[in-house]
């Protein structure tokens, strides 16, 4: 008889010892779970095929690969046909809630064997990793550009503070990033957390997406820094602006002045320092 697969959980037990000063306590402790998700991609006439691995938080698995496949460019809107756990035989228990397939109701909107080799992969801490040189990586694929509103200055000090209000897998691990949807009034669309931010800024992408939302918004806000790999896949979606709490780099503020995102960092409440959007700038 085949061993029942076991669902991964987003945390994880374990037992620690926490040293203060001569005291020893020891007690039970939660890590943010991370382990590889493959993705892999299906059309009509096209066997699934490998076309990504990530090491990522379990939990969002579906919305994690519709809103990859979205931000590089394969897949929109109304294309997205499926999404299923792969049910190979030749899984093991331990790999059947690793492996997604997404079948899509057409070919994909670019060619996946040009830009994803079937070896690429990623870790939690990379979104542009596989690619092949830096201008692959600067080919952003970029959704029609926000033309509604974004936050002014007063909602956007407040943004990282309401986020951070619907973040329990932190609160319980202290491990894991998470990304949100804005309105440009402050209201939250939708929040997602992981042990990668680009893993994150993907889920919330992929919950518009299967929901048959809007994948873009007028604010797109990140728990860390806003590197590269984030503001190309704000970009890619649409987003009007971005709100992170770190630092960005000096690339990914070009690659929002070329795209025209409205980019924040160091966001917090009473401070936040704006990159590009100033109209007086």
């Amino acid at each position: 008889m085949r061993e029942l697969a076991r669902r991964p959980g987003p945390s994880t037990r374990t037992r620690v010892e926490e040293l203060t000063g001569e005291a020893v306590r020891r007690h039970e402790d939660r890590l943010a779970t991370e382990e590889p998700l493959e993705i892999r991609l299906a059309w009509p006439g096209s066997p699934a095929r490998r076309v990504w691995v990530t090491m990522r938080t379990p939990g969002h698995d579906f919305e994690l690969a519709a809103g990859w496949l979205l931000h590089e460019g394969l897949a929109g809107p109304g294309l997205v046909a499926g999404v299923a756990y792969c049910t190979d035989v030749d899984l093991s228990p331990d790999q059947e809630f690793n492996v997604v397939t997404v079948t899509l109701s057409g070919p994909p909107l670019s060619d996946p064997g040009h830009r994803h080799d079937a070896r690429s992969t990623g870790s939690s801490a990379c979104g542009v990793c596989g690619k092949d040189s830096v201008a692959e990586a600067l080919s952003v694929t970029a959704g029609a550009r926000w033309a509604g509103p974004v936050p002014d200055p007063d909602v956007v000090r407040r943004l990282p503070g309401l986020m951070r209000g619907r973040q329990p897998l932190f609160d319980r691990t202290g491990g894991v990033h998470a990304a949100g949807l804005f309105t440009a009034d402050g209201e939250l669309l939708v929040v997602r957390e992981d042990v990668g931010r680009h893993n994150a800024v993907d889920k919330v992408a992929g919950a518009r997406l299967l929901a048959g939302d809007p994948p873009a918004g007028a604010c797109l806000v990140v728990s860390g820094r806003a590197g590269f790999e984030l503001v190309q896949k704000a970009i890619s979606a649409g987003v009007g602006s971005l709100v992170a709490v770190g630092a960005p780099t000096s690339l990914s503020v070009d690659l929002a002045r070329r795209g025209g995102l409205v980019l924040y960092g160091f966001t917090r409440e009473g401070r936040t320092v704006r990159y590009t959007g100033d109209p007086t700038g």
